[in-house]
């Protein structure tokens, strides 16, 4: 049985990414930080499907002790975790004139220093179980997101860190990426008019959704045994028109 980790688990597409790599038979270890009643619920619902299949953490990522306590918590329940997915990460906008020291560590901390520690706190297990990481990045690792310039510099960092472990924890663990485009919806309303102008530069001419990224994250957990350092990104065509 594989067990899973997934970092910000309770919605959206670690959500997704939980209910279908559950359906493809895999253990789930959600991460959640202020979903509580979404992460149980969805722990409910799927152990009700398969008992004792998933369980869920509640851990601040900013916080290195607590990155290590949900490793520690994620390892004692079924004797070690296979797949670790850094999906947690923080988004808004930093306009350069208006960052502060604040927001810089936030989002640095979240999206870049808590998936490193987590996959050092998992280092071993990963190891000894031919395990793999993979880090949720973004188009805009490549393509930085205009007025959001610290965001797009800590998922640059997420790739670059993707490389990095892939050579350091080779040969037995692989690392890989996956960088979606447009995807979900932010939770904040968006106007139909920045919708569309939005889908406009999307080759496909359509928004994505989770199931696309949960595929792909499959696909690189047990299909791609050859396949290590690598971005896989999932935009519809989005970079190509940026």
């Amino acid at each position: 049985m594989t067990n899973v980790l997934i970092t910000g688990a309770a919605k959206r597409i670690g959500a997704s990414c939980a209910r279908f790599l559950h359906s493809h038979g895999c253990n789930l270890i959600l991460h959640y930080q202020h979903s509580q009643l979404e992460a149980l619920a969805l722990v409910a619902e799927l152990n009700a499907i398969r008992p004792n299949s998933a369980v869920a953490f509640n851990a601040d990522l900013l916080q290195v002790e607590q990155v290590q306590g949900l490793a520690a918590e994620a390892l004692a329940v079924w004797g070690g975790v296979d797949v670790l997915i850094n999906n947690a990460s923080q988004f808004y906008p930093t306009p350069v004139e208006q960052v502060t020291e604040a927001d810089w560590d936030s989002l640095l901390n979240s999206n870049l220093k808590a998936p490193f520690f987590l996959a050092q706190a998992l280092r071993d297990s990963l190891l000894e179980r031919q395990g793999c990481i993979i880090n949720l990045v973004d188009i805009y690792a490549q393509k930085p997101l205009l007025g959001s310039p610290v965001y797009s510099i800590a998922k640059a960092g997420l790739q670059a860190m993707t490389q990095a472990l892939a050579k350091e924890l080779a040969p037995n663990v692989r690392v890989n990426a996956v960088a979606p485009g447009a995807i979900l919806w932010p939770e904040a309303d968006v106007a139909d008019g920045e919708k569309n102008q939005i889908l406009q530069k999307v080759a496909l001419q359509r928004c994505g959704n989770a199931d696309d990224i949960a595929k792909a994250v499959w696909f690189l957990i047990a299909d791609a045994p050859y396949i290590t350092g690598q971005t896989i990104t999932v935009d519809g065509g989005r970079t190509l028109f940026i």
